[in-house]
């Protein structure tokens, strides 16, 4: 029987569970397998193969499930990392869907979900940015956007990087004046901001332009984003013209600066993609075993950027199966364009159209164009690709010499894998935080940083010997309830504390009482007049040491040092931009949104408010005399 919609990807309903024995060898894992295979039908679905430990080590898809999975019983056909996949092969986890289109959108799902060590990871996964026109309100406001698309509007993108979307929306603001102020902003206006006299808004909030001249603005860059640039050019050509004609020459100005604008967001096109319309290029470029996809997003005939991805677990894969794994995932959020270019075929590139055109609903075509402009913009793509893994390559070259070089300055036992660096941040003890990056063979990790706030009552205030002893406390009781085994790669080969002595015993401390004996620990002070380049490394026992101004490891542990400085200061400004704002009416029972602002415009701040006498409460508009009195007795509680 076929899913209905509504079950496709019920798991409650689809999901069944075939266990099989713990004995960690192939033979068991094959065992573990042709159990599973009795039960299965020949029909579309998804796959889990599951360990000992209930860990998922890798996600598939089958057009019949029974043929698929029963692949994995014929071991001497399978490669070495499949093998290895299946003597760890304890259970498998299975879910049918109604469609093998459908099961390709699931299986994308769940890698996304579970980052199963046998699939191809899209590592550099983070939501992109996109540039959002709101139509929720009068004059439409354009801005800056991220994650889930909730807001009514229009939505263009995805831009490669924040930098490309900041530079566009600067260039779109001096094209076309459309606001960029929040609601809030806007209502409460009763003159133009500097947005206006800068000439980057057409100030809507004071009725410096007409509801109709607006809505002409919003049309025209509704008109650019879509890839009439030509359209909106000899439109503001026109209207210079006109007002050079009639010799008002500072109209004409304002036009010839829109204008500038408009070349401006052209010329930054580092491609040539007019006529192309939306469309997305890919091109994968590999040596020494690590892979590289270099992709370009073009947007109404306009190169909105591009980005390299590094796929994770690509060994012993297909490079076709590679660019495939990374398409599925990679769209398993972002909205898949009209048109597709690769620079080879892959073998499921009619299931991949399917997928992506049921996602979208309208047609996604998949091509491998062999000629003319599209094939020119895949070989721009393939040289970016392999200038880019060159770079990476190069990179991971010099990380692997820096990392063999700390194991031998600090006595590891090998070169560390995940280098976790600590610091502290506040102001005279207010709003503190400690904040702890990672770093590792390929880079900073920084899917793995975590913030602290400092909340315990013991922890006194801008003791940073204490605060350090929480932070690391809280980390390594965490690390022991979830990992206590150490299977998950999250616990730290050497860990690197912004401090001298005081906080290396500090840590040590912490790490005695949690009976962690093993974990090498190094804090590192910037030495005599705190010079950079003159730092003095502290190790447990007492020992000390220093590196030449010069060396290439001591660079390394100052960038190190350095970033985890910078996430902290981010942190605790973050923290302090939050109180700055709270309000003390936010904590007062029946006081919301509404109540707030009549009480503010009435008494101006959150302090006049408590403040005030029952009689002055009594008198806002919205508050009645029972409120008053709540709010009253709030603030002056009579003992």
């Amino acid at each position: 029987m076929t899913d209905s919609p509504s079950d496709r990807f019920n798991e409650e309903k689809s999901a069944y569970t075939v266990r099989g024995t713990d004995k960690p060898d192939i033979e068991a894992g094959v065992a573990a397998i042709r159990n599973v295979v009795r039960t299965l039908p020949v029909r579309p679905g998804v796959y889990r193969m599951v360990d000992a430990r209930g860990e998922v080590l890798y996600v598939g898809k089958a057009r019949a499930l029974k043929n698929r999975v029963t692949n994995y019983t014929q071991v001497s056909r399978l490669t070495k990392r499949l093998q290895r996949m299946v003597a760890q092969t304890r259970e498998m986890v299975i879910v049918t869907t109604g469609t093998e289109a459908e099961a390709l959108l699931l299986e994308a799902q769940l890698i996304k979900r579970y980052r199963p060590p046998y699939n191809v990871l899209l590592r550099d996964d983070k939501s992109f940015p996109f540039i959002l026109l709101r139509e929720d309100h009068p004059y439409p406001r354009v801005q800056k956007h991220r994650g889930a698309r909730r807001a009514k509007g229009q939505y263009y993108g995805p831009f490669a990087s924040a930098g490309s979307v900041t530079r566009t929306l600067n260039a779109l603001q001096k094209l076309f004046l459309l606001r960029s102020c929040t609601d809030s902003f806007f209502s409460n206006r009763s003159r133009p901001c500097l947005l206006y006299q800068i000439k980057r808004c057409s100030a809507p909030c004071v009725g410096r332009i007409e509801p109709a001249g607006y809505a002409e603005l919003v049309g025209d860059a509704k008109d650019f984003l879509g890839g009439k640039s030509t359209k909106v050019q000899q439109k503001l050509g026109r209207l210079m013209n006109e007002a050079a004609e009639g010799m008002d020459y500072e109209l004409a100005a304002v036009y010839r600066d829109r204008l500038r604008a408009l070349t401006f967001i052209q010329g930054t096109q580092t491609i040539h993609a007019e006529g192309l319309g939306d469309a997305d290029i890919f091109a994968l470029a590999c040596k020494g075993g690590t892979m590289c996809i270099q992709a370009f997003f073009i947007r109404g005939g306009q190169n909105w950027g591009h980005r390299s991805f590094f796929p994770a677990h690509t060994n012993d894969v297909p490079e076709d199966e590679v660019l495939m794994s990374f398409l599925t995932q990679f769209y398993e959020e972002m909205p898949p364009p009209k048109l597709i270019l690769l620079d080879r075929e892959v073998s499921e590139a009619e299931l991949l159209a399917e997928a992506f055109t049921e996602r979208a609903e309208r047609k996604v075509t998949l091509k491998v164009p062999q000629r003319g402009d599209q094939a020119r913009m895949i070989r721009q793509a393939s040289r970016n690709a392999e200038e880019a893994l060159e770079r990476r390559l190069a990179e991971s070259s010099t990380q692997h010499q820096n990392l063999r070089a700390l194991a031998e300055m600090f006595e590891l036992p090998e070169p560390p894998q995940r280098i976790e660096v600590y610091d502290n941040s506040h102001v005279m003890g207010t709003n503190a935080v400690g904040a702890m990056i990672v770093a590792g063979p390929e880079g900073f990790q920084k899917n793995s940083y975590r913030k602290f706030n400092i909340k315990r009552p013991e922890t006194a205030p801008g003791d940073d010997f204490a605060m350090m002893r929480e932070v690391l406390g809280r980390r390594f009781a965490r690390l022991e309830k979830e990992d206590p085994d150490r299977t998950k790669g999250d616990w730290p080969d050497l860990l690197l504390i912004d401090g001298g002595k005081g906080q290396l015993s500090a840590v040590l401390e912490t790490m005695e009482d949690a009976g962690i004996h093993d974990v090498p620990v190094v804090a590192i002070s910037k030495g005599p007049d705190r010079n950079a380049g003159r730092e003095v490394f502290h190790l447990p026992g007492g020992r000390e040491m220093s590196l030449p101004p010069n060396s290439p490891v001591l660079f390394y542990l100052q960038r190190l040092r350095d970033e985890a400085h910078r996430f902290a200061i981010g942190a605790h400004r973050d923290k302090r931009a939050k109180s700055m704002a709270a309000s003390p009416l936010d904590d007062v029972p029946g006081i919301g949104p509404s109540r707030k602002r009549a009480l503010l415009m009435h008494f101006g701040t959150g302090r006049a408010v408590k403040g005030a006498a029952l009689e002055d409460l009594e008198k806002v508009p919205g508050i009645s005399s029972t409120m008053a009195r709540g709010i009253y007795d709030y603030f002056h509680p009579r003992g």
